[in-house]
């Protein structure tokens, strides 16, 4: 019973629940109108899938190995009442299985972190800092503006990038990047990324990747807000939307969802109600497998 109330779990958070997130433009609207509490939702909903997948595999291997025990069952139990093991989970193996997933974030985030190294290396040679604009200037025709994250960030804007932007545009392209920086959004882009890798054709995965890196965008041009106006990083978008990814892992202002974002800046700025529901289930959605699998049942 346990192990079929956990694969209809994970049909649900795999499959389901990305589709109607990403299909409705009303549930898109309120995840974008705090666009850092959205991500963080498609990373609560990746982290309760893998919770769910990690007790399903669990169950699998040993069916008959434990007994329902309620919440108290999530606690470790050191007594052997009987010749059933309350439902302990056997916590050694969970952590093997954390462990093992740690191991697969952490390379991919040390992978991460060497290319953007060897960028930064290269860009300290044939780059020039501009004092005025706190950035590293390319001599390259073709426009881009987009930053290197990390402890030793970089702010990057190209020959091309100066010429096609006015002084406001590129006030509101470079505090974008700055945004990305201070919003340490590359941290939040790790975990996503990693479970795409993992779990690439799930929707949840392929969905979640996309969503994840269009809301931070959308996080970045909120803190560029502060500087500029609405219309100013709408045009700086527009103008820079052909420029493409950013290249060795870093963050471009217009690489990701431009429409999407242009129209969101084109709607009225009340739209920041309070999200408590979004609070609760970002901090809930991890836990819930757990809560699932010790419940009590028939």
């Amino acid at each position: 019973m346990t192990l079929l109330l956990l694969g209809l779990y994970l049909a649900a958070t795999g499959v389901l629940l990305p589709r109607r997130l990403a299909g409705s433009p009303t549930l898109q609207a309120r995840l974008q109108a705090r666009p850092a509490l959205g991500a963080a939702l498609w990373l609560a909903l990746m982290a309760s899938f893998t919770v769910a997948l990690v007790l399903a595999a669990h169950h699998a291997v040993e069916p008959a190995a434990h007994d329902p025990a309620g919440l108290i069952g999530l606690l470790p139990h050191t007594d052997r009442p009987g010749p059933v093991v309350p439902h302990t989970h056997d916590w050694w193996q969970l952590s093997a299985a954390g462990a093992a997933l740690t191991a697969v974030l952490a390379a991919v985030g040390a992978r991460a972190r060497r290319a953007r190294r060897r960028h930064r290396a290269v860009l300290d040679v044939v780059a020039v800092r501009d004092r005025r604009w706190g950035a590293l200037v390319l001599e390259h025709a073709h426009p881009t503006v987009y930053c290197l994250p990390g402890r030793r960030s970089r702010v990057v804007l190209s020959r091309g990038a100066l010429r096609l932007l006015d002084e406001r545009q590129l006030t509101a392209a470079v505090a974008h990047e700055h945004g990305h920086i201070r919003g340490r959004h590359h941290l939040f882009r790790l975990p996503a990324d990693t479970f795409a890798l993992l779990l690439g054709p799930l929707p949840l995965a392929r969905l979640g990747r996309s969503e994840v890196a269009l809301l931070l965008e959308m996080a970045a041009d909120d803190a560029a807000l502060a500087e500029v106006s609405r219309s100013e990083l709408a045009s700086a978008l527009c103008a820079l939307a052909g420029s493409g990814a950013a290249p060795g892992h870093g963050l471009g202002v217009a690489a990701t969802g431009v429409l999407a974002r242009v129209r969101r800046l084109a709607r009225p700025g009340g739209g920041r109600r309070r999200q408590l529901g979004w609070r609760i289930a970002v901090l809930t959605l991890p836990v819930a497998p757990y809560l699932l699998a010790c419940a009590p049942h028939p």
